[in-house]
């Protein structure tokens, strides 16, 4: 297995930017403002021919005993005993503060290996940046500017050969691994996003509280259930346009989208306790627009009268009739509920989306569309649609040559779509079908 390292510190240390660097990547958000990593959030890195995994974390609150800091304590608490390696993050600039012996009083307790790494040290001496934490009592501090890369290089350096000192792996078990399905939860703040995945994976992986926008960043769980390989991607809530009053919360619109375009499979949640709302809609068109595999999951369900279900299912075929490819659940996160049929939904639109449709079947299928129901004429011209093949995956894309196919109006390309679920039982992915008008090979030329 890849040794695992975790970034601990207070807020606003540079844990975020530091984790970016590792990774080579923007996936964790970084602004000025503590407190803005919640869960923990893992990355894979690499170092030459040695790969890892590091874990950003939280700003770390040991001692809070309630609310989302303590919440945040708990991932924090859960990364340190997940890790081969601590970086402890200090603030060079601020120098020694209570909170941080606080920190060491627990990390020396946990009995995991401890890096104290001096931040944000850019442009000053290293005596002088290093000098009051060597009262922590945790060996030679390292000295590094996460923003700029100083010393972050030899710093990953050493940490693995701490690492691989522990715990040698053979080399072959060290490469990248399958992360299977990737699967990003979307919904509005508060529908049970998070719940749902601490279900699925047996454990709190990621903060439930009974507060709207708890989840400010995208997070990534591999996951295994019944032998196969899942990638669960949880995200912060969609809030409408006009209710994005910080910046944090624009930061986390971005990523929620980001994840919609990387994943393979969308699940859009809806809360059966709240009607049906225009953001729903919009979220919903985002992952149409962007041509992933979906399914619907009503959460809360367990909480309705036999009224009230039937109320918010006319509700959800009047305001989302545009998403009648994707299968609808009806469960309960929080009781484990539907949770079976859920997955296996998620599975076969994986294997729709990924589906590969060879040249012959699909002209078959188009010419069997065409004898059950010609395209109309548009004045003298009927168009004709002679050979069909698939260009392209996730979504399907079904390229249809022919002749004078720019008559071919939307009606009739939507009865090819139809036809082409039917046939190739495409369900829970969008399909796109592209019309391509081949030239008279007996046009006349123009006289040189």
């Amino acid at each position: 297995m890849k040794p695992v390292i975790a970034l601990v510190g207070r807020p606003n240390v540079g844990k975020s930017t530091l984790f970016n660097r590792l990774t080579r990547s923007r996936d964790a958000l970084v602004a000025d403002l503590p407190g803005l990593t919640r869960d923990r959030h893992y990355g894979e890195g690499r170092v030459g021919e040695r790969p890892f995994l590091v874990i950003d974390t939280g700003g770390f609150e040991p001692v809070a005993k309630e609310g989302i800091m303590h919440e945040m304590a708990k991932q924090t608490k859960q990364a340190v005993a997940e890790a081969d390696i601590v970086v402890f993050l200090v603030d060079g600039r601020q120098g020694l503060t209570p909170h941080d012996k606080t920190i060491t009083d627990f990390l020396r307790k946990s009995g995991r290996p401890v890096m104290l790494v001096v931040n944000k040290s850019e442009g000053m001496r290293y005596t002088a940046v290093v000098a009051d934490f060597y009262e922590l009592g945790l060996g030679e501090p390292y000295s590094i500017s996460s923003a700029h890369g100083d010393g972050v290089a030899d710093l990953v350096d050493e940490a693995l050969d701490l690492a691989f000192a522990q715990r040698p792996e053979d080399a072959a078990e060290l490469e990248k691994t399958d992360h299977g399905i990737k699967i990003a939860l979307v919904g509005r703040p508060n529908v049970g996003k998070s719940t749902l995945i601490n279900t699925l994976v047996g454990e709190e992986r990621v903060i439930a509280f009974d507060m709207p926008g708890t989840t400010r960043d995208s997070i990534e769980i591999p996951f295994e259930r019944d032998g196969k390989q899942y990638t669960l991607i949880d995200t912060a809530g969609i809030r409408r346009r006009g209710k994005v009053f910080e910046a944090i919360e624009k930061f986390s619109v971005v990523k929620t989208l980001q994840s919609i375009s990387e994943a393979n499979v969308v699940v859009l949640m809806l809360d059966a306790q709240q009607d049906i709302s225009e953001q729903d809609a919009h979220i919903a068109g985002f992952v149409l627009e962007t041509g992933r595999a979906l399914v619907i999951a009503v959460n809360k369900w367990d909480g309705l009268r036999s009224d009230e279900r039937d109320e918010i299912k006319i509700d959800i075929d009047r305001k989302l009739d545009f998403l009648g490819f994707a299968k609808m659940h009806f469960i309960s996160a929080l009781k484990a509920q539907g949770i079976g049929p859920l997955m296996k939904s998620l599975d076969q639109a994986y294997a729709a989306a990924f589906a590969d449709l060879s040249t012959p079947k699909l002209t078959r299928a188009l010419i069997e569309a065409v004898e059950k129901q010609e395209p109309r004429r548009k004045g003298s011209i009927r168009p004709k649609l002679r050979y069909a093949h698939q260009g392209g995956m996730n979504p399907p894309v079904i390229v249809i040559h022919g002749n004078a196919l720019d008559a071919v109006g939307e009606p009739y390309k939507r009865y090819l779509e139809k036809h082409f679920r039917d046939t190739f039982n495409l369900v829970g992915t969008p399909l796109r079908i592209e019309l391509r008008t081949g030239k008279n090979p007996f046009a006349k030329t123009p006289s040189k």
